[in-house]
């Protein structure tokens, strides 16, 4: 009852600046590419059940997702951090789409996933049914907690931990849930959006670098 009370006391608080944003956002996605400015998409969350979650859209209209199936098994397998693939510059992404992900703030329609349950603010990234189809025993776990916006694995250094720290680090938050853990993870939340904002702007850098050496090679 506490987490649920904390979340639609949150939304009450935040709904004035979400709506500002998200409608900004909303017109950024609308402005870059053609189609819906928002993604719908099956997920799998708490024990297990599917939901619809929903996005602003990054990616361009009917992008493909057989490589991103491919990049998920393969960080599945190796003992790898888990670099995003818009880590590096993706043509399917929208303008401004590494950005928005980067600030996280493609993910603020899933506050409508709170507010029906299906969601918390605070928990375990809801992960993709082809990707829930190959978790061990013990991987599964980790959906013992609803999932949420952000978590400890997202403030414990997120993509440069491995798939299993991932998964080890949100069946520690699934064992220890309390108003304090939760509280302390909103607030460390806003720190880990800036790091990843810094190194958004650190990858682009060296980009450049890397063509030159790859062209002078």
């Amino acid at each position: 009852m506490w987490k649920r009370a904390l979340d639609l006391a949150l939304v009450v608080m935040l709904a004035p600046g979400l709506l500002v944003i998200g409608g900004v956002v909303a017109l950024v996605v609308a402005c870059g590419s053609r189609g819906s400015v928002f993604f719908r998409q099956r997920r799998v969350g708490y024990q297990g059940q599917i939901f619809e979650c929903y996005k602003f859209r990054t990616m361009q209209e009917n992008a493909d997702t057989q490589q991103h199936r491919a990049h998920v098994q393969q960080l599945m397998e190796a003992d790898v951090p888990m670099t995003k693939l818009d880590a590096k510059a993706d043509p399917r992404l929208v303008p401004l789409g590494r950005l928005l992900r980067a600030t996280g703030l493609d993910e603020l329609p899933q506050v409508l996933n709170i507010i029906r349950g299906e969601m918390s603010f605070v928990g375990p990234r809801p992960c993709i049914p082809y990707e829930f189809e190959h978790y061990q025993s013990w991987q599964r776990r980790r959906f013992a907690a609803a999932p949420g916006l952000t978590g400890l694995w997202q403030v414990s250094g997120k993509n440069r931990t491995t798939f299993n720290e991932m998964i080890r680090l949100d069946i520690e938050y699934s064992e220890r849930q309390s108003l304090g853990l939760d509280l302390w993870i909103i607030m460390k939340t806003f720190p880990a959006l800036l790091q990843q904002c810094v190194d958004l702007r650190a990858g682009k850098r060296r980009q450049p670098s890397a063509a030159v050496a790859v062209s002078v090679g």
